[in-house]
């Protein structure tokens, strides 16, 4: 997926938190990363395994982009996630 929304650290931290929850509200979550336009011109970098994420910062991109990798993905509820403010 693609998106022009620009991130907080903490709002990526909170999305990487929800995806890891196991409460299955985004399905069954196996891998998710990206690249996201950050804070002035800072790009924000993810990868996230079950129980395990990290965020850096990185080269900046044309658009932002993630992908969620799992099963029964609800992708409605994963498009709210990323979804432009």
């Amino acid at each position: 997926m693609e998106t022009t929304r620009r991130f907080t650290k903490e709002e990526i931290d909170g999305i990487l938190q929800a995806l890891s929850d196991e409460n299955g509200e985004y399905g069954v979550i196996l891998r998710a990363k990206g690249i996201v336009a950050g804070e002035g011109s800072d790009w924000l970098y993810f990868d996230m395994v079950p129980e395990e994420y990290e965020i850096r910062t990185g080269a900046p991109e044309i658009t932002g982009k993630y992908c969620v990798i799992g099963s029964n993905l609800k992708e409605d509820r994963l498009a709210e996630l990323f979804a432009a403010k």
